[in-house]
């Protein structure tokens, strides 16, 4: 039974619970694109630090003009111009037994709304509204701060777009229940067979 689930693990599940088997289960790893992930790191530790009122001078002047043109973006948009929260923030969620959680890129304030931000350097999910990170920081946050005035905010900066999705009771209602129905889909799992073929870094190893 898994009594801690990140949104990292339904992705994985719900796209191929056999990816999730090898991942989760078996604890096998797999070699990641260091230079999609140096990217994306550099680009979040900068914002943490720009939230934080440190000094980053020194860190701008390191940037790839890739990474400048990403940051420049970002750190113009309104969003970090509001009451910031917490930046880099673990949260969690209990549902029955179990304990959704993550971190949240960061969590700023604007007079009585909360902004859940979430920096993309590749793209935002193609069904952000009910994507597992939506719903789980949604309602851990809600949860923490008693408030229903919420906002989740990807901001896309390869594209510079970004998509809002506000919070409303009866999207909470839905939340609570995907996220109960794939948890217990999950711990009663017995037979993770492949949902469909694919050409993942486990199918090497897959049978």
């Amino acid at each position: 039974m898994f009594n801690q689930i990140s949104p990292n693990m339904l992705k994985t599940y719900e796209i191929c619970p056999r990816k999730f088997y090898f991942k989760y289960i078996k604890n096998i790893s797999m070699p990641v694109n260091d230079e999609i992930f140096e990217f994306g790191k550099n680009i979040h530790a900068l914002a943490s630090y720009y939230l934080k009122g440190e000094n980053i001078d020194k860190m701008e002047l390191a940037l790839t003009e890739k990474e400048k043109i990403v940051w420049d973006y970002l750190k113009n948009l309104k969003y970090l111009t509001y009451e910031v929260i917490a930046t880099e923030y673990n949260l969690s969620l209990k549902i029955e037994n179990s304990y959704f959680g993550g971190r949240l890129d960061a969590l700023v304030k604007d007079n009585t709304r909360y902004y859940i931000l979430d920096y993309k350097t590749g793209s935002a999910p193609k069904n952000a509204k009910f994507d597992y990170q939506t719903m789980i920081y949604t309602l851990a946050v809600k949860e923490f701060f008693k408030t229903n005035d919420i906002s989740f905010v990807y901001l896309d900066l390869k594209n510079k777009t970004e998509l809002k999705i506000d919070y409303t009771e009866e999207l909470g209602k839905e939340y609570l229940k995907k996220l109960t129905d794939i948890k217990n889909k999950i711990n009663t799992e017995e037979n993770y067979s492949i949902q469909k073929e694919c050409n993942c870094e486990y199918s090497l190893i897959c049978y």
